[in-house]
């Protein structure tokens, strides 16, 4: 126990820290926040984060048009190559018609017609990459046969990336023919 006085003369008991001790653990845990700081790495969480929406966009778009093609009797198809940013995608500049428009009704990024399904559109508006811009879009392709077509996004972090633990891109995981974007859909050639 400590003795002393206090202000204005007082006399005090108790116990309590001193400048140091105080200064000692405030040095401890900021050591701490900064390990903690490195060994999590926000930005790559950042990047993870948006390579799962991209994964998830393009799995709830790839279910929709396989829904369309098996329910709309007489479906109307676009052939051609679509991007949601204004880009130079894969083929070449002038390879893909860019328009960021979301609509469900055949004249979004997405040329399908969803709206024409008979239980409705499974989609309220088509999905946008997390960025798109740069490097970072999605693409829709469509051959000339009715139902086949591929999706394509580039992923962003190290984790879901060619190589990456949870890799998604490279050819032995999805299938495609190029290892920098991951593809999908029910022609995985139609991009190059």
């Amino acid at each position: 126990m400590r003795e002393g006085k206090g202000f204005m003369g007082q006399q005090w008991k108790g116990n309590g820290f001193t400048l140091i001790e105080l200064l000692v653990v405030i040095a401890i845990l900021s050591i701490l926040a900064v390990a903690v700081i490195l060994v999590l790495n926000p930005a790559e969480l950042l990047k993870q984060s948006r390579d799962a929406t991209r994964i998830s966009d393009l799995a709830a778009l790839n279910a929709s048009i396989a829904h369309y093609v098996a329910d709309v009797r007489s479906p109307t198809w676009t052939t051609g190559t679509y991007c949601t940013a204004s880009t130079t995608p894969p083929g070449g500049a002038g390879a893909c018609t860019q328009s960021s428009s979301t609509v469900v009704t055949g004249t979004g990024w997405v040329p399908v017609n969803f709206s024409a399904i008979s239980s409705g559109a499974p989609l309220a508006r088509l999905p946008i990459d997390p960025v798109n811009s740069g490097a970072y879009y999605y693409m829709y392709s469509a051959s000339t046969t009715i139902g086949y077509f591929e999706l394509n996004a580039k992923m962003e972090s190290a984790k879901f990336g060619t190589g990456g633990t949870a890799d998604v891109q490279s050819n032995s995981k999805d299938g495609g023919d190029n290892n920098n974007v991951y593809e999908t859909g029910s022609e995985l050639d139609l991009v190059h």
